[in-house]
């Protein structure tokens, strides 16, 4: 026992060289395939290469005993297996055990029966891994830790079984199984943990980028609000070419690529239509596709001597989820896709996708209010016009200057319409529109029509979408005092609720009925003021409708006390 303990101790110590190798060379670029489960050819022959190398260094590293060797070779055949799989296991342990072979000894055939036997078992605890959804634990370093343990367990039974005559085989597994089993068992744990902290320094690396998102957002803010087209894309793809550092950035459309900044670039030329399947795959299903060569094989669909070998691509979403494009950032073949994660692609495609529907949205936002400016003096002004001119003929010979005032008022209210700017004005000018508009009104109705207006000073600055009020008191009057056999009567006031000021339009009419036929020039127009009112403040603001049937019709206007612009300022 003592002896054992000793040789233990020994083995560890040879051990920890073989460990300072394995961590040396976990610093070059050599080993960063192995940092993800190896299913690329190219990768799967490294692995070959790279753990064979480790198994014979095992072998030379071991301890002479008689005439056999205690080794830790054992690490390299399970841990090429696990991560390369069955077939790199197999051939890297029979690459082992023909080199055991080879030294000789009266258990050479056992060992190398038991290092490929230790190479098929690391292949299978990869397939099973694999097959139930557990790759994390592949690079688990107690996973190894007991793969090898149970690889060594076996190793000790073959030589049992193979080695003669028995009493030596008893003798050597009395000697050898105790040091092998803990030199193997720790040394294949510490091995994947070098290989475990080696990923994590990358990973560490890859959150970095994450704030480099919003580096990229603060530099193309604006970018693509005028639509996505080649200059914007290639603006765009410049700065996420320069913060990331990957390989190559593209842009494109549905149909064609507009940019293209990297390697590949003498191949991957502008206007050209996409053929990259992986590309047509993101855009038509709408997810993110990340082809790393490992696990999912990419290959270049324009030039087979492409140097880029790993792409992701997140496609740019626009109204109603729909895809109008995609994203690509692509890394070469010598490089491992670990310089830019998949959150911080996925970021940058979301926070593009943002800046090209606020741009469509704020496009969409003017030509909306545009149409229904027009829409709201095409169903004012041919029948006031109308009215007032009926108004004036009738005025002009009893009182040439009434009609004077009239026409000056009915010259401001047009001019107003025909100048005011399409987003917003002061509660002060709105009001001054309503009241040229209603100079007129009162003497159309020869003294049939009061108006107050009570609107405290404080809120005249109050910036509300022009053309608000006009069509709301038009309807009151239309569809409300006008229909009165006695004095009709307007008021208009405005209150302060928290931080909205609320302005109330009533008549004494009462006579507001939303279900009622008549009523559908008067409800275009209030949709019309409410949806431009939340387009422009939000769901919380608009028009509400309270009625006392044949007492009086209060209509509401809600709307922020400071504006977002001027909250902002």
């Amino acid at each position: 026992m003592e002896n054992a303990v000793s040789l233990s101790f020994t083995l560890m110590l040879q051990t920890c060289g073989y460990l300072v190798v394995a961590y040396l060379f976990s610093r070059t670029r050599l080993f960063l395939p192995f940092m993800h489960v190896t299913v690329r050819p190219a990768h799967r022959i490294a692995c070959y290469v790279v753990f064979s190398l480790f198994c014979i260094m095992g072998t030379y590293l071991g301890l002479k005993i008689d005439e056999s060797i205690a080794n830790t070779r054992a690490i390299g055949a399970v841990l090429g297996g696990m991560i390369g799989g069955p077939a790199v296991g197999f051939f890297v342990g029979l690459t082992g055990g023909i080199h055991r072979y080879w030294i000789g000894g009266p258990s050479a055939l056992a060992c190398t029966v038991s290092t490929i036997t230790e190479g098929v078992m690391g292949g299978m605890l990869h397939l099973w891994l694999t097959r139930h959804g557990r790759l994390s634990q592949v690079f688990d370093p107690m996973t190894a830790a007991i793969g090898t343990f149970s690889a060594e367990v076996v190793q000790m039974l073959i030589l049992l079984a193979l080695v003669k005559p028995f009493s030596a085989a008893v003798h050597l597994v009395d000697q050898v199984a105790l040091p092998m089993l803990f030199a193997n068992t720790l040394g294949a744990g510490l091995f994947m943990s070098i290989l475990l902290d080696r990923r994590q320094a990358l990973e560490k690396q890859s959150s970095i980028f994450s704030a480099k998102a919003l580096k990229i957002a603060a530099r193309a803010e604006g970018a693509l609000r005028g639509g996505l087209d080649t200059v914007s894309a290639g603006h765009v793809a410049r700065i996420i070419y320069e913060e990331t550092g990957v390989g190559a950035v593209a842009i494109n459309d549905r149909e064609k690529l507009l940019a293209f900044i990297g390697q590949g670039d003498d191949h991957h030329i502008v206007g050209r239509p996409i053929s990259s399947r992986q590309t047509l795959e993101a855009m038509e299903k709408n997810v993110v596709l990340y082809a790393d060569g490992n696990e999912v094989a990419y290959q270049c669909s324009i030039d087979p001597h492409c140097p880029l070998g790993a792409a992701l691509v997140m496609p740019l979403i626009g109204e109603e989820d729909r895809v109008i494009g995609a994203i690509k950032l692509y890394e070469p073949k010598t490089r491992l896709f670990s310089t830019i994660n998949r959150t911080l692609g996925e970021g940058i495609a979301r926070l593009l996708s943002a800046q090209i529907l606020a741009g469509r949205y704020e496009a969409q936002k003017q030509l909306l209010t545009q149409s229904e400016l027009k829409l709201l003096q095409a169903q004012v002004n041919p029948h006031f016009l109308f009215n007032t001119l009926n108004t004036l003929a009738a005025v002009v010979p009893k009182d040439p200057e009434r009609a004077r005032q009239l026409v000056q008022h009915l010259a401001v209210f047009f001019r107003k319409n025909l100048k005011r700017p399409a987003e917003e004005v002061t509660l002060d000018d709105e009001i001054s529109h309503v009241e040229a508009y209603l100079e007129i009104e009162k003497a159309r109705f020869v003294g049939n029509l009061d108006v107050i207006i009570d609107i405290p000073p404080e809120f005249a600055h109050v910036r509300l979408p022009a053309f608000s009020l006009q069509p709301i008191v038009e309807n009151a009057i239309k569809h409300g005092t006008s229909q009165l056999i006695g004095k009709g009567e307007i008021r208009i006031t405005a209150r302060r609720e928290g931080d909205d000021l609320v302005i109330d339009i009533a008549d004494n009419a009462g006579l507001h009925d939303p279900q009622a036929g008549a009523s559908k020039e008067a409800g275009l127009g209030m949709k019309l003021v409410e949806r431009r009112l939340q387009a422009r403040f939000g769901a919380s603001y608009g028009v509400g409708v309270a009625c006392d049937r044949d007492v009086a019709t209060h209509v509401t206007l809600r709307v922020p006390l400071h504006s977002p612009e001027s909250a902002a300022a």
